[in-house]
């Protein structure tokens, strides 16, 4: 049985500094590019900041309570669309994570659930599903702003979340 390599405060900050991350990259969102689309199958950039609105908390409630597709849906049908509102979901985030994972003892975080056909740990699915998640989400986030012309972005925008020269 896998085991909760994290302390709960350092999930908890891992999931806050996503939030920041993700903060950071959305105030490079240029308005007009809201509707850039890489392919025609693929999320607009305004889909996937809707997606990144709810996708962190509402999964950390999933792996605590059991995925609920009446919550997932109420989510999706929330979703702001101005840029503005987006990024205050976004911010909305942190008091979200911190409720959700509230309470959680290392024993829950050691219990093994079904969830997407899978039998994993709370801890697992924690880090390897959601938190997993935002960084590959941040990433796509990151791409499409580079392929709208934002040259200037770097590794340090991606991973650090800050402006920066790579040195």
């Amino acid at each position: 049985m896998r085991s909760m390599v994290l302390t709960a405060q350092e999930l908890l900050a891992s999931f806050k500094n996503e939030t920041r991350i993700l903060l950071h990259l959305m105030s490079k969102v240029d308005p007009a590019t809201l509707d850039y689309r890489p392919a025609g199958k693929q999320r607009s950039m305004k889909e996937l900041l809707q997606y990144l609105s709810f996708m962190g908390p509402i999964m950390v409630g999933a792996v605590r309570n059991g995925f609920n597709p009446e919550v997932w849906g109420a989510a999706v049908a929330a979703a702001p669309s101005d840029l503005a509102d987006l990024m205050a979901a976004v911010e909305a985030q942190v008091p979200k994570y911190e409720a959700a994972l509230a309470g959680f003892s290392d024993a829950d975080y050691r219990e093994v659930i079904e969830m997407f056909g899978r039998n994993e740990s709370r801890g697992y699915l924690l880090v390897n599903l959601v938190l997993g998640s935002c960084a590959a989400y941040r990433m796509q986030l990151f791409l499409y702003l580079k392929a709208c012309g934002r040259e200037e972005l770097n590794t340090m925008n991606l991973w650090a979340g800050v402006d920066g020269q790579m040195g």
